[in-house]
Protein backbone atom coordinates (compact mmCIF):
# COMPACT_ATOMS: atom_id res chain seq x y z
CA UNK A 1 0.00 0.00 0.00
CA UNK A 2 3.07 2.70 0.62
CA UNK A 3 4.13 2.05 -3.26
CA UNK A 4 0.24 2.91 -4.53
CA UNK A 5 0.75 5.86 -2.19
CA UNK A 6 3.91 6.85 -3.53
CA UNK A 7 2.81 6.08 -7.04
CA UNK A 8 -0.44 8.46 -6.26
CA UNK A 9 1.78 11.40 -4.99
CA UNK A 10 4.14 10.57 -7.69
CA UNK A 11 1.70 11.04 -10.16
CA UNK A 12 0.22 14.66 -8.73
CA UNK A 13 3.63 15.99 -9.41
CA UNK A 14 4.66 14.55 -13.04
CA UNK A 15 0.35 16.25 -13.28
CA UNK A 16 1.34 19.45 -11.85
CA UNK A 17 4.87 19.47 -13.89
CA UNK A 18 3.34 18.89 -17.24
CA UNK A 19 -0.18 20.72 -16.93
CA UNK A 20 1.01 24.02 -15.02
CA UNK A 21 4.59 23.61 -17.15
CA UNK A 22 6.53 24.16 -14.01
CA UNK A 23 9.71 22.87 -13.07
CA UNK A 24 9.50 19.46 -11.28
CA UNK A 25 11.28 20.80 -8.56
CA UNK A 26 8.94 22.88 -7.87
CA UNK A 27 5.67 20.14 -8.20
CA UNK A 28 7.67 18.14 -5.82
CA UNK A 29 7.46 21.23 -3.07
CA UNK A 30 4.15 21.71 -4.41
CA UNK A 31 3.14 18.25 -3.71
CA UNK A 32 5.04 17.60 -0.59
CA UNK A 33 4.51 20.93 0.96
CA UNK A 34 1.99 20.01 3.95
CA UNK A 35 2.24 16.65 3.80
CA UNK A 36 3.53 14.07 6.77
CA UNK A 37 4.18 11.41 4.51
CA UNK A 38 6.29 8.16 5.87
CA UNK A 39 9.57 8.96 4.54
CA UNK A 40 9.48 5.51 2.52
CA UNK A 41 6.22 7.00 0.80
CA UNK A 42 7.80 10.42 0.02
CA UNK A 43 11.09 8.71 -0.89
CA UNK A 44 9.80 6.39 -3.34
CA UNK A 45 7.72 9.03 -4.81
CA UNK A 46 10.31 11.74 -5.05
CA UNK A 47 12.40 8.95 -6.79
CA UNK A 48 9.66 7.59 -9.85
CA UNK A 49 9.20 11.97 -10.31
CA UNK A 50 12.59 12.94 -10.94
CA UNK A 51 13.32 9.64 -12.85
CA UNK A 52 10.10 9.70 -15.07
CA UNK A 53 10.52 13.41 -15.78
CA UNK A 54 14.26 13.21 -16.61
CA UNK A 55 13.92 10.13 -18.51
CA UNK A 56 10.19 11.23 -20.18
CA UNK A 57 11.87 11.44 -23.98
CA UNK A 58 12.74 7.65 -23.76
CA UNK A 59 9.73 6.79 -22.14
CA UNK A 60 7.51 8.46 -24.15
CA UNK A 61 9.00 6.91 -27.09
CA UNK A 62 8.20 4.08 -25.87
CA UNK A 63 4.30 4.88 -25.42
CA UNK A 64 3.90 6.67 -28.57
CA UNK A 65 5.04 2.74 -30.60
CA UNK A 66 2.31 1.64 -28.98
CA UNK A 67 -0.36 3.93 -28.49
CA UNK A 68 -1.34 3.77 -31.99
CA UNK A 69 -3.03 6.80 -33.73
CA UNK A 70 -2.95 8.61 -30.31
CA UNK A 71 0.16 11.42 -30.29
CA UNK A 72 1.51 11.81 -26.56
CA UNK A 73 0.08 15.02 -26.56
CA UNK A 74 -3.48 14.24 -27.64
CA UNK A 75 -3.66 11.59 -24.21
CA UNK A 76 -5.53 13.09 -21.29
CA UNK A 77 -2.41 14.31 -19.02
CA UNK A 78 -3.57 12.23 -16.17
CA UNK A 79 -3.10 8.99 -18.25
CA UNK A 80 0.12 9.90 -20.31
CA UNK A 81 1.33 10.11 -16.54
CA UNK A 82 0.16 6.72 -15.29
CA UNK A 83 1.67 5.33 -18.21
CA UNK A 84 4.97 7.36 -17.81
CA UNK A 85 5.31 6.49 -14.18
CA UNK A 86 4.61 2.39 -15.00
CA UNK A 87 6.78 2.39 -17.61
CA UNK A 88 9.55 4.11 -16.15
CA UNK A 89 9.41 1.47 -13.16
CA UNK A 90 10.09 -1.04 -16.31
CA UNK A 91 13.01 0.19 -17.44
CA UNK A 92 14.71 1.56 -14.46
CA UNK A 93 13.21 -0.06 -11.52
CA UNK A 94 14.62 -3.52 -11.81
CA UNK A 95 13.55 -5.13 -8.58
CA UNK A 96 9.60 -4.40 -9.36
CA UNK A 97 8.01 -7.24 -11.84
CA UNK A 98 6.64 -5.68 -14.95
CA UNK A 99 3.25 -7.28 -13.61
CA UNK A 100 3.20 -5.15 -10.20
CA UNK A 101 4.09 -1.76 -12.74
CA UNK A 102 1.47 -2.87 -14.86
CA UNK A 103 -1.58 -3.37 -12.58
CA UNK A 104 -0.68 -0.79 -10.52
CA UNK A 105 -0.96 1.86 -13.27
CA UNK A 106 -4.59 0.05 -14.00
CA UNK A 107 -5.60 0.71 -10.75
CA UNK A 108 -4.24 4.66 -10.72
CA UNK A 109 -6.51 4.29 -14.17
CA UNK A 110 -9.60 3.30 -12.57
CA UNK A 111 -8.75 5.74 -10.10
CA UNK A 112 -8.20 8.91 -11.71
CA UNK A 113 -9.48 8.34 -14.86
CA UNK A 114 -11.83 6.23 -16.36
CA UNK A 115 -12.73 2.68 -16.83
CA UNK A 116 -11.89 2.93 -20.63
CA UNK A 117 -8.42 4.27 -19.76
CA UNK A 118 -7.86 1.74 -17.48
CA UNK A 119 -8.12 -0.86 -20.76
CA UNK A 120 -5.91 1.68 -22.58
CA UNK A 121 -3.41 1.23 -19.85
CA UNK A 122 -3.52 -1.86 -19.73
CA UNK A 123 -3.27 -2.66 -23.64
CA UNK A 124 0.12 -0.54 -23.91
CA UNK A 125 1.62 -1.45 -21.26
CA UNK A 126 1.27 -5.14 -21.95
CA UNK A 127 2.65 -4.00 -25.34
CA UNK A 128 6.14 -2.14 -23.75
CA UNK A 129 6.23 -5.41 -21.58
CA UNK A 130 6.41 -7.83 -24.21
CA UNK A 131 8.98 -5.53 -26.07
CA UNK A 132 11.01 -5.40 -23.05
CA UNK A 133 10.88 -9.22 -22.45
CA UNK A 134 11.80 -9.79 -26.48
CA UNK A 135 14.62 -7.72 -25.55
CA UNK A 136 15.39 -9.48 -22.07
CA UNK A 137 15.73 -5.21 -20.98
CA UNK A 138 15.54 -7.00 -17.14
CA UNK A 139 15.03 -10.72 -16.22
CA UNK A 140 11.31 -11.16 -14.24
CA UNK A 141 10.62 -13.31 -11.50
Amino acid sequence: MKRRKSREKALQVLYQADIAEIGIEKALENVFANESLDIRVKEFAERLALCTWKNRNEIDAYISKYSIGWKMERLANVDRNILRIAVCEMLYEPEIPYKVSIDEAVELAKKYSTEKAAAFVNGILDSVKRELEEGGEKEQL
